[in-house]
């Protein structure tokens, strides 16, 4: 990062086409991609902001791809970073809510029409993010069937373990006792906490608090507290937008955002810490 100021540096000013930054960035493409539907002004924030948010999904998924990957192979301190890396990133995820999280309903419904059978839960960037939480339903492929590269990546997804799939793995190769029905099971359904999972949690938490273990556990519950975050920043903008109206697309709208708010993403490393 350098002074925005050409006068300040030795800056080259002079190219033969496009600038670098523009070459690697590609901003005048990504300015390009906005084209509201409606002649409300506020449906460009919303359509900037959701745009935004697809990239943060793009990150994240990286980034725990990463860490799924070097956990594949017990290289936990690469694993780590990503996972560090993630949460600065979820960070800016949540903050992305508050250009939408006051809009009042006679807002939202001067655009929302523009939206048509858009919603939320088609976003496949989304869904892999999901997945790799080890929230998976065959189901969610069904949207994308249509565009049959974006089927293909999420169906790759599907029936990749999880992150949490991996860590699991690598706490068995490191000796814990992990159930091999647990490590066995079919990874293309959604993830359910098994008590013996949460007892090798409880006995890492009950002891050495600077071990890699403890640590790894410390990292996934930082991940897993961000995104009840976003879940529970994405149900209150929706409710203050739209109340308990259906949602777009015929989605639940709230009812179905309410049930995902109360759930938690590696569940055994929060019914553990009632056990320690």
């Amino acid at each position: 990062m350098t002074s925005s100021d050409p006068q300040d540096t030795a800056a080259n000013l002079h190219f033969t086409g496009t600038t670098p930054y523009e070459d690697y960035v590609r901003a005048s493409e990504l300015s390009s991609l906005q084209e509201p539907l409606s002649e409300d002004p506020g449906e460009m924030a919303f359509l900037v902001t959701t745009q935004v948010m697809e990239l943060w999904f793009r990150v994240i998924v990286h980034e725990w791809e990463t860490a799924a990957r070097a956990l594949r192979e017990d290289d936990l301190p690469v694993a780590m970073a990503a996972l560090k890396r993630s949460t600065y990133e979820l960070q800016s995820l949540n903050a992305s809510w508050e250009p939408l999280a006051h809009l009042t309903p006679a807002q939202f419904n001067a655009f929302r029409s523009a939206l048509g059978d858009a919603s939320g839960f088609q976003s496949a960037m989304h869904r892999r993010l999901e997945f790799l939480l080890g929230d998976k339903s065959a189901a969610m492929l069904v949207p994308h069937q249509g565009a049959p590269q974006i089927h293909a990546e999420l169906e790759k997804a599907l029936y990749a373990p999880s992150l949490y799939d991996e860590v699991l793995r690598h706490l068995a190769r490191r000796g814990h006792e992990i159930p091999v029905t647990v490590l066995g099971r079919d990874v293309s359904e959604r993830y359910a906490a098994d008590p013996a999972v949460e007892a090798v949690w409880e006995r890492i938490y009950a002891g050495d608090q600077g071990s890699e273990e403890c640590r790894l556990g410390e990292a996934l519950t930082e991940v897993a507290e961000l995104v009840w975050r976003w879940r529970n920043d994405h149900l209150v903008a929706t409710r203050r937008a739209m109340g308990a109206k259906v949602g777009t697309g015929g989605s639940p709208g709230v009812a179905w955002l309410e049930k995902r708010a109360t759930k938690h993403v590696f569940p055994e490393l929060w019914t553990a810490r009632s056990r320690v």
